[in-house]
């Protein structure tokens, strides 16, 4: 969704590179480019305004005058100031003293209610709450069974004792569902209620019924991301006329410029709580200003990447494979490689999980352009192996890739291509348990090798140095291309060197537009 935005502010800031010191006219020209960048994007003016002159009060004092690399700085406080609109901190849900808990969702007739309860109800759940989705939209047909079919694809309690396509009342169901939770002891009740296409008297109405019955702990405003400026004005009329405590942005996925995202915190003084980015019902998380601003900026989200890694990666099935890895290559197979790879496939879509990498803007095209498939065709040829081919694929011959290539459906080339890929990922990936590690990176801790690289080092420092001046620099530079050598070879493309976490710098995006 913010991928114009990105592209039009990564623009603006390599206007900056190898700039020593800002002038005024420098710092007037980026505000000028981020505020037409922002109206683009659909932001709201008075958004627009605010942030605009945030930014040029911070650029033009000390901070920036006096920073060793201004450039630089003028990033850090558009980071900060993006931070700041789309709601600081992130916001946690208020859960009752005494359950159940009651979450009123309200909002417009499309905005997708009905299936972000099923989301919020499926989180929530693993969270470790029991929660019960409640079918107060009676008018809408279809609604109650659509709920329904949710429910039971989340995984979590239904109820709807009435039919609903305009028979019912809804407030009676609010009312009586809260007992219900208690009776079947669920702690948490999700009421979705009905939406229209437009903000009317009617609405109005029957959502403050509803919240007068149930007392809800938290009314969350469910948003559609995509309507741009509309999204707002919904937001400020439902704030004025029911009043809700958060705001939860569906579609965030879709193409549309993300100016209701940037905008209907700042304005409605509710934060953004939630946010739904895909259609499947893991496609779901808490919001998190910070890292959605840096994910605007093209630093990536590395936090919400590995929060995704340890809810789908087991702690003892880490233990094993990196064991398994530190007695040789010839441990891992390509059974091993197959169940690795099914569990990266469980974190998600594989171009959302690139997306969330560092330095990963410059590669956008490349990225949507991803072939999803190509993890289950990979998977079809592994599986069309034998038993014994996937523990020694040394034993693949001529006759057995053609046979593999014919059980999955894939040329005679894929099969090879697959077989020399799994040796070289093998050889590395041992090579990093047992502690060798790759150029300028560390061995992996708790693998040993430690010891090994210590002696190493001691080595090398009590190795002596010719005396003779023309031998002595020839050697010198011998080393020197070595280690260049050594660090070009990095088969994964990561930054080479390891860096201490205190000194951490802007990644390599924005140290491009610096020169």
């Amino acid at each position: 969704m913010f991928d114009t935005l990105s592209d039009r502010l990564a623009s603006t800031f390599k206007n900056l590179r190898g700039k020593g010191r800002l002038s005024e006219a420098d710092i007037d020209a980026t505000a000028r480019e981020i505020r037409i960048a922002l109206l683009e994007a659909d932001v709201a003016l008075p958004v627009v305004r605010a942030f605009i002159k945030q930014v040029k009060e911070r650029a033009t004092g000390s901070e920036v005058s006096q920073a060793l690399n201004p450039a630089q700085q003028v990033i850090k406080i558009v980071n900060e100031e993006l931070v700041g609109i789309l709601g600081g901190e992130t916001r946690r849900l208020r859960f009752a003293k005494t359950p159940p808990t009651v979450i009123m969702l309200a909002g417009l007739q499309g905005a997708g209610k009905t299936t972000l309860a099923g989301k919020l109800g499926r989180w929530l759940k693993g969270q470790g709450h029991a929660p019960l989705l409640v079918a107060c939209d009676l008018q809408r047909p279809n609604a109650v069974n659509q709920l329904q079919v949710v429910s039971e694809r989340a995984e979590v309690a239904f109820y709807g004792p009435q039919p609903g396509n305009g028979v019912g009342d809804p407030v009676q169901v609010a009312k009586d569902s809260i007992e219900y939770a208690r009776t079947k002891q669920h702690d948490v009740v999700i009421v979705d209620t009905a939406g229209r296409l437009g903000i009317d008297q009617e609405l109005m109405q029957q959502a403050a019924d509803i919240r007068d019955a149930v007392s809800p702990d938290e009314i969350l405003f469910v948003v559609d991301a995509m309507i741009g400026q509309d999204a707002v004005n919904t937001a400020e009329a439902f704030r004025d006329g029911v009043g809700f405590d958060g705001v939860v942005l569906s579609k965030l996925d879709g193409d549309a410029r993300g100016g209701a995202a940037l905008s209907v915190a700042h304005v409605t003084g509710k934060q953004i709580m939630f946010a739904s980015n895909g259609e499947k019902l893991d496609d779901f998380d808490a919001f998190h200003p910070d890292r959605m601003a840096s994910r605007i900026l093209g630093m990536g989200d590395m936090l919400s990447l590995i929060e995704k890694a340890e809810q789908t990666f087991s702690q003892d099935e880490a233990e094993k494979m990196a064991a398994k890895l530190a007695k040789g290559p010839k441990e891992f197979t390509l059974d091993d490689f197959l169940a690795q790879m099914e569990q990266v496939r469980k974190m998600g879509s594989i171009s959302k999980l690139l997306g969330m990498l560092p330095g990963m803007g410059q590669m956008k095209d490349q990225i949507n352009n991803l072939d999803e498939r190509e993890v289950d065709r990979t998977a079809a040829i592994i599986k069309s192996m034998t038993p014994a081919e996937r523990q020694e694929p040394t034993i693949i011959n001529g006759s057995r890739r053609a046979r593999i290539a014919k059980g999955s459906g894939v040329d005679v080339s894929a099969v090879k291509g697959l077989v020399e890929r799994f040796f070289d990922a093998r050889k590395m990936m041992s090579k990093m348990a047992q502690g060798g590690g790759m150029p300028g990176m560390p061995g992996m801790p708790g693998m040993g090798g430690g010891a090994r690289k210590k002696k190493q080092v001691k080595q090398a420092k009590g190795k002596r140095k010719s005396g003779n001046p023309m031998k002595r620099k020839a050697e010198e530079e011998a080393a020197a291309a070595r280690r260049e050598a050594a660090q070009s070879g990095n088969p994964l493309g990561l930054p080479q060197g390891g860096q201490d976490p205190q000194n951490f710098e802007l990644p390599d995006e924005f140290k491009k537009f610096m020169g």
